[in-house]
C-alpha cells in the first residue's frame, strides 16, 4: 500500500490525517497511540505498537524460559 498524505494545519500544529484503510491496517483509532521508529532503510515506520514495550516483552519471556525451573520452586 502506497498513499500519498498531505500536511495539514491543525491549529497551531501540522497533522497528518490517515484514511480509514491505513487506520484497519493500523489496527488504531481515535486516541490511540501511534509510533514512529527509524527503518533500517533509513526512512521511518508507523506502527501502532509500542517497539519498546515488545523489546521489553520478549525479554521477560527469554528470562521465564531460561529460569523455568527456578520460577517453578519459588511459585511453591
Amino acid at each position: 500500500m502506497v498513499l500519498e498524505l498531505k500536511l495539514r494545519k491543525i491549529g497551531n500544529s501540522v497533522g497528518l490525517v490517515l484514511p480509514k484503510d491505513a487506520l484497519s491496517r493500523l489496527d488504531a483509532g481515535e486516541g490511540d497511540a501511534v509510533y514512529l521508529t527509524d527503518a533500517a532503510d533509513g526512512g521511518i515506520r508507523l506502527t501502532a505498537a509500542n517497539p519498546e514495550f515488545a523489546r521489553k516483552l520478549k525479554a521477560a519471556q527469554d528470562l521465564s524460559r531460561r529460569y523455568r525451573n527456578a520460577l517453578k520452586e519459588l511459585a511453591k
